[in-house]
């Protein structure tokens, strides 16, 4: 059987192989939830996965419980309406371990990161910096960004912290901070802004407050024009850094 390390085709594509193949575990990943390596076959090609099931997530004090593999493809969702394909195509399923999150596998040099990719690839890091501040994430580390093999494209993983109303950004992504929205960023946020209240997927991953802040981040971004400096009465970024 081939083992590819991607999929052909449009995002909603790949998110309807993802959700339909057969889903099969390889082995534990290590993480502080449960998360595995899998593959998910369809017609007789196979693609390798992470699946992350809602009864391995680990209870957090500040984010309800069991809805982390949501969150997870609500930023994949919210990526594709930005049309910027931050995020690898994520979808929810049932697996060997119950409904969870399933995610396109990247291949990728492990040994990579955000602090060793910054200097070759400041367009689509900074874009990754917009778009933590709109889904608020809370756990930006430096191996949540990947660069792909063999294309080189810039990806963002992990987004198991985010969408909280409260203000919780937490990244290493601060080299950007204060700088000017580019034009074509500041068309799709406002295009996102009118779209997100009405996504069906979206409202069905988040609460209405949930979305609604979403919307409300958008607008004040937008409003400011810039990026945000990090505040100087929060913890800023996460840790470990990597």
């Amino acid at each position: 059987m081939e083992l590819t390390p991607g999929l052909d085709g449009e995002p909603e594509e790949v998110a309807a192989a993802l959700a339909h193949g057969e889903l099969e575990l390889l082995g534990r990943l290590p993480s502080s939830n449960a998360s595995f390596l899998a593959t998910v076959t369809t017609e007789g090609s196979s693609v390798p996965v992470v699946y992350k099931p809602r009864r391995g997530e680990r209870p957090l004090w500040d984010f309800p419980d069991g809805t982390l593999c949501r969150r997870e493809v609500a930023a994949a969702r919210l990526s594709d309406l930005l049309g910027w394909g931050l995020v690898p195509p994520t979808v929810l399923r049932d697996g060997p371990f119950g409904v969870g999150m399933v995610q396109l596998f990247i291949d990728h040099d492990p040994e990579e990161h955000y602090f060793t990719l910054l200097d070759d690839h400041p367009v689509p890091l900074r874009r990754m910096a917009v778009f933590d501040v709109v889904v608020n994430n809370a756990d930006r580390k430096a191996g949540h960004c990947l660069r792909g093999r063999p294309d080189g494209r810039i990806w963002g993983i992990d987004h198991g912290l985010t969408f909280h109303v409260a203000t919780k950004l937490r990244t290493v992504i601060w080299d950007f901070a204060g700088e000017s929205l580019a034009p074509e960023w500041v068309d799709a946020l406002t295009d996102a802004a009118r779209r997100v209240t009405t996504d069906a997927l979206l409202g069905a991953l988040l609460t209405p407050a949930e979305v609604q802040a979403t919307v409300t981040r958008i607008e004040r971004l937008l409003a400011s024009g810039c990026l945000p400096e990090p505040h100087p009465g929060r913890h800023a970024v996460p840790w470990p850094l990597v």
